[in-house]
């Protein structure tokens, strides 16, 4: 195949590419954690894309395609990748990007925790905001099996991202009484005499 025929435009293709790129990149990059990697697998689902444009089109929104070839490229390179990615990490990570805010990082570095097929769902569901039916038909599985996803990664995203700082002021602080359910009640025994 060799792209549009005559009566989509290059135009229309390079509107979705500008609308869309940007943000399927990032949702890339959290499900890898590698800003190379999800830049080359992005740019190769939308030259895929690029080839069938015109069948894309016709059956609607082409984003759905797009996203899942490029999520697939990236695990699939990231596959590929593991032996040299266990040396890098003999050696210590690569350095973050200085221009990216500690919590996007400490965000990525919590991500790369997770589960691959739980990290998809957070990525899909959370930062594209998909509902949940529609990250199930994208991962091909059910919706309970989003949900459960979406649950334990939650649970394990919440104890790597707990704020130390929060923390240690919450146990620092003495904490309240509960009211009690019944006045106080006073005792001969326990009035304190003075003088």
């Amino acid at each position: 195949m060799s792209g549009p025929s005559p009566s989509s435009t290059p135009s229309d293709f390079d509107q979705f590419y500008m609308v869309t790129a940007k943000r399927l990149v990032a949702a890339v990059y959290a499900a890898t954690g590698d800003l190379a990697e999800a830049e080359d697998a992005v740019q190769e689902a939308y030259a895929r894309a690029w080839q069938r444009w015109d069948r894309l089109t016709a059956e609607g929104d082409p984003t759905p395609w797009v996203r899942a070839v490029a999520l697939r490229l990236a695990v699939s390179s990231w596959r590929r990748a593991r032996n040299r990615m266990r040396a890098h990490f003999r050696h210590g990570p690569p350095p973050d990007l200085p221009d990216l805010a500690p919590d996007r990082v400490a965000l990525v570095h919590a991500l790369r925790g997770l589960k691959p097929e739980q990290r998809t769902a957070v990525v899909l569901h959370h930062l594209l905001d998909l509902p949940i039916e529609q990250v199930a038909r994208e991962t091909g599985v059910s919706p309970g099996a989003v949900r459960t996803r979406l649950s334990r990664a939650r649970k394990a995203l919440g104890s790597h991202l707990a704020d130390p700082e929060a923390e240690a002021e919450a146990d620092t602080e003495a904490p309240t009484p509960a009211p009690s359910p019944h006045p106080p009640v006073c005792h001969p025994k326990e009035v304190p005499s003075h003088g």
